[in-house]
């Protein structure tokens, strides 16, 4: 506990200033976060991480990551979505290069884990492009959801939310999680609005988004239940890797982006 506590305030030191500032800092540390995050994918698939399939899903996670200002130099028609094309292209022939050492079901695993997390992070980006505001009401409902689902899971848990993916998740703290991440956040917009959007809205959105993210929490459990490990990595002590504690996040904000608030 000790050590989680004291990993869990040098992050925040080191995060909290970062998402003050904005701009190039946001950027280039959501691009960080994304690739330690594809490595720990690719631990998972027992790949080497250095190698040229590793070093593919490192470029093509941080092309998805960039902001849009970043790729306004791409030339004429070569968008976005299309670079980060090439770069699954890339990988499907290495099946071939490599005599399928390197198989289609690896470059299907890695071309997926590069979509969902680069696409998670370039929203985190666009976030903070768009507000403080924005950014942190969408830290808050994963924030809130977590503490509140812990705190009363444990006191009322009794009814497993999905025993075989993640055991000690109960229906009771899923529910109360909600219900804290919606009266808290609903509050916090009541006093920093988002514009365009009323405190009735944004009550049902905050709903909205606290389930979407406990799905991204289930998933990324489904994720480690399936490769046997307990942690998707170790750079953060006490509470794993960067998908441990950004899973929710990741899907959140595509779903900020889905109601138009991003």
């Amino acid at each position: 506990m000790k050590q989680r506590v004291i990993t869990a305030i040098v992050a925040l030191i080191i995060f909290i200033p970062i998402i003050i500032l904005g701009h190039i800092w946001v950027d280039i540390a959501a691009m960080l976060l994304g690739i330690v995050a594809i490595s720990e994918i690719l631990v998972m698939k027992k790949r080497i991480l250095v190698s040229t399939e590793s070093i593919l899903a490192y470029l093509g996670v941080s092309v998805l990551i960039l902001p849009d200002t970043w790729t306004a130099i791409l030339p004429g028609k070569v968008e976005q979505m299309f670079v980060f094309f090439l770069f699954v292209l890339m990988l499907l022939l290495l099946t071939v290069l490599s005599k399928n050492l390197f198989s289609f079901d690896d470059a299907g695993v890695i071309a997926l884990g590069m979509l969902y997390i680069g696409m998670g992070f370039h929203y985190f980006v666009a976030a903070r492009a768009d507000s403080l505001t924005v950014l942190l009401y969408a830290l808050f409902i994963v924030w809130c959801t977590d503490s509140g689902a812990y705190i009363f899971g444990r006191l009322f848990g009794k009814h497993k939310l999905a025993p075989r993916i993640s055991p000690n998740k109960t229906w009771e703290g899923s529910v109360y999680g909600s219900i804290a991440a919606t009266i808290i956040c609903t509050a916090f917009v009541y006093f920093y609005p988002i514009a365009g959007y009323s405190i009735t809205k944004m009550f049902f959105i905050t709903i909205f988004l606290s389930i979407a993210g406990q799905f991204g929490d289930l998933i990324e459990s489904a994720l480690k239940r399936y490769y046997g490990v307990k942690d998707s990595g170790k750079i953060l002590p006490g509470h794993g890797g960067i998908l441990d504690r950004f899973d929710s996040l990741l899907f959140v904000l595509p779903m900020l982006h889905l109601v138009g608030i991003i």
